[in-house]
């Protein structure tokens, strides 16, 4: 039976994510890459709230200062929502409310888990009932990480990032992420990888057309071990990143020198996470960052991915 939400909120939680691994294929012709990753999401996240409405509309809050975020039709969230009326055939609308904790343009795919949370929010809503695969089909369209925060857990990516496997992770990570004071924009940081390629073709060896995650990352995961899983952290937008905002190199080096097992730049950044050891040393390693004036949230992975919550 199906419950009537009009009249009050259907409120959808989704978690941002880190890529523990990520290698980027050769350039393809379109101009876009294959990517092997290994996806944790992890306890920070975008709540949304669904209200029945004539209209589609976004509104944001919380703690990210979110004044540049577009609320016409080309926000994500939006388009989500649009994508699905469409596709059930509903004819009304819906004003989400989102309260935003994950940065923007921040490599950890908060843009995806507004997207994810307002597909099963609507979903719930307005009563579509289309079914998890689908909803997920949906998401694939809407952009390469929004997959997987509907999913949430530990997964393996392949393809663009959205074709989804589901990979064991024993207990639960420790990671301090220090947070940015700007923005990345995702094309231009593969942009800049390609030109990084060039440069340097004759000292590295051939990106592979389909890449594939490392055997150890997968077995540092399956193993819970984060020392093991320190070892095999991997990016290849990390040099890019660099490239573009030097200052993160100083970043790594403060927590890398206060006691994290390892950092790396999330997604196509900039913010950086680092692995500790346990709660303890991330909790020293949180002061140590603040202390040098960096903006940093301790959380844990793997969390669930996008889920209704009852308010």
């Amino acid at each position: 039976m199906t419950q009537n939400w009009r009249g009050k909120a259907v409120h959808v939680r989704a978690p941002g994510k880190i890529n523990v691994f990520l290698k980027v294929g050769a350039v393809m012709p379109d101009g876009y890459h294959d990517v092997a990753t290994a996806y944790q999401a992890v306890s920070l996240y975008e709540d949304v709230r669904a209200y029945d409405a004539d209209d589609f509309s976004v509104a944001f809050t919380g703690s990210i200062d979110s004044t540049g975020l577009l609320t016409d039709g080309s926000n994500l969230a939006i388009r989500a929502a649009r994508m699905l009326a469409h596709r059930a055939g509903y004819r009304g609308g819906v004003h989400l409310e989102i309260s935003k904790n994950v940065p923007i343009a921040g490599g950890m795919g908060g843009g995806s888990a507004d997207a994810a949370a307002t597909l099963l929010a609507c979903d719930t809503l307005w009563g579509t009932e289309l079914g998890r695969e689908e909803l997920l089909g949906l998401a694939a369209r809407l952009g390469a990480d929004v997959p997987f925060a509907f999913t949430g857990g530990t997964a393996i990516g392949t393809g663009r990032g959205d074709r989804l496997s589901p990979a064991l992770a024993k207990g639960q990570f420790q990671w301090v992420l220090a947070l940015a004071t700007f923005g990345s924009s995702t094309p231009e940081v593969y942009r800049e990888l390609d030109r990084h390629r060039d440069r340097h073709a004759q000292d590295i060896f051939p990106a592979q057309t389909q890449p594939t995650v490392d055997a150890d990352v997968l077995q540092a995961l399956r193993a819970g071990d984060p020392h093991m899983l320190a070892e095999s952290l991997h990016n290849d937008l990390q040099a890019p990143a660099l490239h573009l905002a030097p200052a993160l190199a100083q970043v790594l080096e403060i927590g890398e020198a206060n006691g994290a097992l390892a950092g790396i730049v999330s997604g196509s950044g900039p913010t950086v996470a680092f692995l500790a050891a346990d709660p303890d040393g991330a909790l020293e390693l949180q002061l140590a960052l603040g202390a040098a004036r960096h903006t940093v949230v301790r959380v844990t992975g793997p969390v669930h991915g996008a889920r209704l919550i009852g308010d």
